[in-house]
C-alpha cells in the first residue's frame, strides 16, 4: 500500500536516514521505535507528505487517505467541540448538499425522456449510494461514541474549543482523525495527553481498526496491546520485526547474539586462513592450496554486526537531605474556578520516603493540586510543607518553557550556580548531550531531548521531595527505564503525576485517585488499583437506583435481542401462555366462589349432615390447591418468556 524506497534525509550536513526501505501493508499495526532524535517524527512527517526527503521515493495509491496526528499543532478556536468533530464528515456534508442540488434540478426539469435527465438520475443514484457507503445517517452517534471514549463528557460537546487546554484540544484533533476512518493512521505519541481510561479505550479502538496504523509511542503496554510489527530506527538504519514491541526486544537481543557468534567464528576462520597463506606462501608444494585459500578469502562474504546506539542516559539523584516525617500534609483543601469546583475537601498526608501516584482523568485536578502545593495557585484549606523539605519540581509543560534561542549548554549555564557550574559538561554528557550536541539550539531538539534537558534542572541541587508532573512524556523507552530506576533508588519522597502504567508499576506504593472533585487514597501499586477499580465498577452497577437498574437491564436485554422472526414466534408463545394463565385465574375465581357458597351452606346442620355435601367441599378445596400450584408454574414460565425478548 505504501512503499518506501532508498529514503535519505539530511539536516545541515548530518545524515538522519540513509538507504531506508520498507513496505506498509493494508492492515499493518506498526510500532515505530527508536531513541529520542533518531528520526521517528521526521519519518511520519514524510509519510504524511508534510516534509520532503533528501533522496528516495515514497509510493502510494492516489486515492489512499492518511490521518496524521503530530506532536504539536495549531488549533481552531471559534467552534464548539461537536462542530469541530463534525468536520471529520465534511465529505458526507458535501455529498448531502450535492444530493439536494441534484434533487432540486430534477424537480425543476420536465424533459423526462432526455439523455440529460437520465444522466442526472444516474448522478443522483451514485451520490446516494456513496452516502450510504459512508454511513451518513449515523455519524452523530459515531461522534458521540468517540468523544466519550476519549474522555469528554456530554456537557462538553457544546463548549467552545478555546475553553479547553492544549491537551484536550489535541484529543479533539485525535477524535477528528479517528472519525474520518482513513486508510492509514500516523499517530505521533497520541497517549501523551490521555488518561489511563482513555488510553485503554484507544487501545481497543486501534486494535480493531480496519486500516493500517503506524504509532510512535513510549508506552510499552499501549504498543503491545495495539501493534503486531515493530520498526526500529537506529543510527540512520531501520530494523523491521514482525512482532510486538516486547517480542521485538527479545528478538533484537537474540539476533545480535547470533550475529556476534557468527562474526567471531568467521574472524577465527579468516585468521587461521591468513596464517596458512603466510606460512606456505613461498613453498612450491603448497602453492595450489595457498592460491585456493586466497580465492576463498576474496569470495568470502564478510559478516558484520549491526551497529548499536549505546549512548544512554545516566541519571542518579543526589542524596536527599533528611526532612520531617510528613513532607506534605493537606487538610480541607478546595480549589474552584468561578462556579466550577475542581477539587474539594482534600485530606492527605504523605510520609517521608513514600512514592505516590496521582492518577485520574484529565481535568480532574491532579496538576491543580500540584500547583497548589507549589504555591502557584490560591486555594482554600491548609497545606503544610514539612520541616527541612526541599522540593524539586518538573512541570507538565517544563520542556515547552525552555528558551528556543539558547544552546543546550547556555540553558543549563543560566540556572546553575556555585560549584555545579564546573560540572555542566559532565552533567550534559550524562544526559546524552556530550560533545557538539551541547552547542545545539533548543529549537532543533526533539520533544524527548527537550524533556531530558528540562530534567537536568532537578540535578542542580539536592532535594528530598520530587514532584514530577507527566515526566515521561516524549521520553524514549530506555530513558524512561533509567528515570524509573533513578526514582526507585532515590531515598527521598516523590509525587508522580502520570498515566503510564508500566512506568508506575513497581515504582509507587500508594495511588491517589482524582475524580468528581474528590481525591481517594488506594494502598498498593498501580495494577492493584486498576484491578480494584474494575471490581468497584461492577459493585457500582449493583448500587444503581431502581430506575437506573431498570434502564440498565433494558440495555443489557436489548444487546441480546432475538431476531425478528424468532421474536414473533416468542410473542405468539407469550400470548398463548397469557391465555393459559388467564383461564387458570378464571377457574380459581370460580372455585373460590363455589367453596365460599359451600361454606355458607355447611353452616346449616341439615346440609352438613349429608356426607356427600362435605365430600364435595373437600374435593373443591383440593382442586383449588391444584389450580393455585398450576397457576404459579404458568406465571413463572410467562415471566421467563418475557425476559427473553
Amino acid at each position: 500500500m505504501i512503499s518506501v524506497e532508498q529514503l535519505c534525509v539530511e539536516f545541515s550536513g548530518t545524515t538522519l536516514f540513509d538507504g531506508v526501505s520498507f513496505l506498509v501493508n493494508d492492515k499493518d499495526k506498526i510500532a515505530l521505535v527508536g531513541k529520542n532524535g533518531a528520526g521517528k517524527s521526521t519519518l511520519l512527517k514524510i509519510l504524511a507528505g508534510k516534509q520532503q526527503p533528501t533522496k528516495g521515493v515514497i509510493s502510494m495509491p492516489k486515492d489512499l487517505t492518511i490521518g496524521y496526528l503530530p506532536q504539536n499543532m495549531v488549533f481552531q478556536t471559534d467552534t464548539t467541540v461537536v462542530q469541530e468533530a463534525e468536520k471529520a464528515f465534511s465529505e458526507i456534508k458535501k455529498t448531502e448538499e450535492r444530493i439536494a442540488r441534484l434533487s432540486q434540478e430534477l424537480s425543476d426539469r420536465t424533459d423526462y425522456e432526455s439523455a440529460e435527465y437520465a444522466a442526472l438520475i444516474e448522478q443522483l443514484t451514485q451520490a446516494d449510494e456513496h452516502l450510504q457507503i459512508m454511513n451518513g445517517g449515523n455519524f452523530h452517534a459515531e461522534i458521540e461514541k468517540v468523544l466519550l471514549g476519549l474522555g469528554f463528557a456530554r456537557t462538553d460537546f457544546e463548549r467552545q474549543c478555546n475553553e479547553f487546554s492544549g491537551g484536550w484540544r489535541m484529543r479533539i484533533e485525535l477524535a477528528k482523525i479517528l472519525l474520518r476512518r482513513p486508510d492509514t493512521l500516523l499517530l505521533d505519541e497520541p497517549t501523551n495527553h490521555l488518561d489511563i481510561e482513555s488510553i485503554q479505550w484507544l487501545e481497543a479502538f486501534l486494535a480493531q481498526y480496519s486500516g493500517a496504523v503506524i504509532l510512535v509511542s513510549h508506552d510499552r503496554a499501549f504498543l503491545d496491546n495495539v501493534t503486531k510489527r515493530t520498526i526500529e530506527i537506529s543510527l540512520g538504519k531501520i530494523y523491521d520485526y514482525n512482532a510486538s514491541y516486547s517480542k521485538y526486544v527479545q528478538l533484537r537481543q537474540e539476533r545480535r547474539e547470533q550475529q556476534t557468534r557468527a562474526y567471531e567464528n568467521q574472524q577465527k576462520m579468516i585468521q587461521d586462513t591468513e596464517e596458512f597463506i603466510e606460512r606456505f606462501r613461498y613453498k612450491a608444494t603448497k602453492s595450489v592450496q595457498v592460491q585456493s585459500r586466497i580465492k576463498q578469502l576474496n569470495k568470502l562474504e564478510r559478516i558484520e554486526v549491526d551497529l548499536e546506539d549505546n549512548a544512554q542516559l545516566r541519571l542518579k539523584f543526589p542524596p536527599a537531605p533528611r526532612s520531617g516525617s510528613f513532607p506534605v500534609s493537606i487538610e480541607g483543601l478546595a480549589k474552584s474556578y468561578g462556579e466550577h469546583t475542581v477539587i474539594s475537601n482534600v485530606n492527605l498526608s504523605i510520609k517521608r520516603g513514600e512514592k505516590v501516584a496521582f492518577v485520574g482523568k484529565n481535568g480532574e485536578g491532579k496538576s491543580t493540586l500540584v500547583k497548589c502545593i507549589m504555591q502557584q495557585l490560591p486555594y482554600e484549606g491548609k497545606i503544610a510543607i514539612g520541616h527541612n523539605v526541599k522540593i524539586g519540581y518538573f512541570a507538565q509543560n517544563q520542556a515547552a518553557m525552555l528558551d528556543e534561542n539558547l544552546t543546550v549548554f547556555d540553558t543549563i549555564d543560566h540556572v546553575a550556580v556555585g560549584d555545579i557550574r564546573l560540572k555542566i559538561r559532565d552533567i550534559l554528557g550524562a544526559f546524552m548531550f556530550g560533545g557538539e550536541a551541547s552547542d545545539k539550539k533548543v529549537k532543533v531538539l526533539s520533544g524527548g531531548e527537550r524533556s531530558r534537558l528540562a530534567m537536568i534542572r532537578l540535578l542542580l541541587e539536592p532535594v528530598n521531595l520530587l514532584i514530577l508532573d507527566e515526566p515521561t512524556n516524549h521520553l524514549d523507552m530506555r530513558s524512561k527505564d533509567v528515570l524509573k530506576e533513578a526514582l526507585q533508588a532515590f531515598d527521598g519522597t516523590a509525587i508522580i503525576v502520570s498515566h503510564d502504567r508500566e512506568f508506575l508499576d513497581g515504582l509507587v506504593d500508594k495511588v491517589y485517585e482524582f475524580g468528581g472533585g474528590h481525591v481517594r487514597e488506594h494502598l498498593g501499586g498501580i495494577y492493584d488499583f486498576l484491578q480494584k477499580k474494575q471490581i468497584e465498577n461492577l459493585q457500582e452497577l449493583e448500587k444503581k437506583t431502581p430506575a437506573e437498574a431498570s434502564n440498565s437491564a433494558q440495555e443489557t436485554l436489548s444487546a441480546s435481542k432475538l431476531s425478528y422472526e424468532a421474536a414473533k414466534e416468542q410473542n405468539r408463545k407469550i400470548r398463548r401462555q397469557e391465555r393459559l394463565v388467564a383461564e387458570t385465574e378464571t377457574v380459581i375465581a370460580d372455585l373460590e366462589a363455589e367453596i365460599a357458597d359451600l361454606e355458607r351452606k355447611l353452616q346449616n346442620p341439615d346440609f352438613a349432615a349429608d356426607n356427600a355435601n362435605f365430600a364435595l367441599y373437600e374435593k373443591k378445596k383440593h382442586l383449588l390447591e391444584q389450580k393455585m400450584y398450576e397457576w404459579h408454574l404458568l406465571a413463572e414460565e410467562l415471566e421467563q418468556m418475557r425476559t427473553m425478548l
